[in-house]
């Protein structure tokens, strides 16, 4: 049986992405190239033969935030049908056969930004340094005032992924399940919040601060080492599905 994974998927481009600015609760949509890149990376990788196979899917989480939402619309994973929201535009894509629900969860939100909502990091270090607060600000050991701290950060993450395990990845890693079992776990979100993910997935506090980055648009997976629940890990590549039995049938010399 394949491992599990989670695919965390970071929505496409905005206006406030582009030059810096902290998007945590506004509202805001993805810009028509944001759209147009979401789009290519449905095609390319959402498929039978795909990085993401969507009858192999489990499960979709996605943020209550459109920008999010319109990314997994694009993303060639659903049916206008399916979605639990009204569909912010035209779907540009026929959508893959998928028999994953989609929830909407405040889990998987972006981090509060509080005061910061709205402006880039230069800007929060000069306001701290006129504020007489250390200008040196790093948000996974700072937080944010009027927003969230990185400890509100890890009990969310914490419950959200101790959920994906016990609910989708246990039963199909389980000696009890059936072969060819659906696991694998969708999230489409935003930058700071699934990079927090990533780093709880792996058993590392916030403070330690995430080296990685997820661009916006951006694809990462995530699963485990030696087909156990208890190794998480990150996947730094991840190879396409490929149907052995069918490759090797076509590979067969004629005659």
């Amino acid at each position: 049986m394949s491992t599990p994974r989670v695919f965390i998927v970071r929505h496409g481009e905005t206006e406030w992405s582009l030059n810096g600015r902290h998007t945590g609760s506004t509202d805001i949509p993805l810009t028509a190239n944001g759209e147009k890149r979401v789009l290519a990376t449905g095609k390319a990788l959402v498929g039978n033969d795909r990085l993401i196979v969507p009858s192999k899917l489990a499960h979709i989480y996605v943020s209550p935030r459109r920008r999010a939402q319109r990314t997994l619309e694009l993303l060639n994973l659903a049916y206008k049908d399916q979605l639990p929201w009204q569909a912010h535009g035209e779907p540009f894509c026929e959508g893959r056969k998928c028999e994953a629900s989609i929830e909407v969860t405040e889990d998987i939100r972006e981090w509060d930004y509080g005061d910061y909502e709205g402006i880039t990091t230069p800007h929060i270090r000069e306001l701290r340094k006129q504020q007489g607060l250390d200008p040196n600000w790093d948000i996974w050991r700072d937080g944010c005032p009027g927003g969230e701290s990185p400890a509100d950060i890890s009990e969310r993450l914490d419950r959200l992924i101790k959920e994906i395990r016990e609910k989708w990845h246990a039963p199909v890693m389980s000696k009890q399940a059936a072969e060819g079992a659906n696991g694998d776990v969708v999230i489409v979100a935003h930058g700071h919040i699934l990079r927090a993910f990533a780093q709880r997935w792996a058993r590392q506090a916030l403070h330690n601060g995430p080296t990685f980055l997820l661009e916006a648009g951006g694809l990462g997976t995530l699963s485990y080492e030696h087909h156990s629940i208890d190794e998480p890990a990150i996947l730094l590549g991840g190879a396409f599905i490929v149907d052995i039995p069918d490759i090797a049938q076509r590979d067969l010399p004629e005659g």
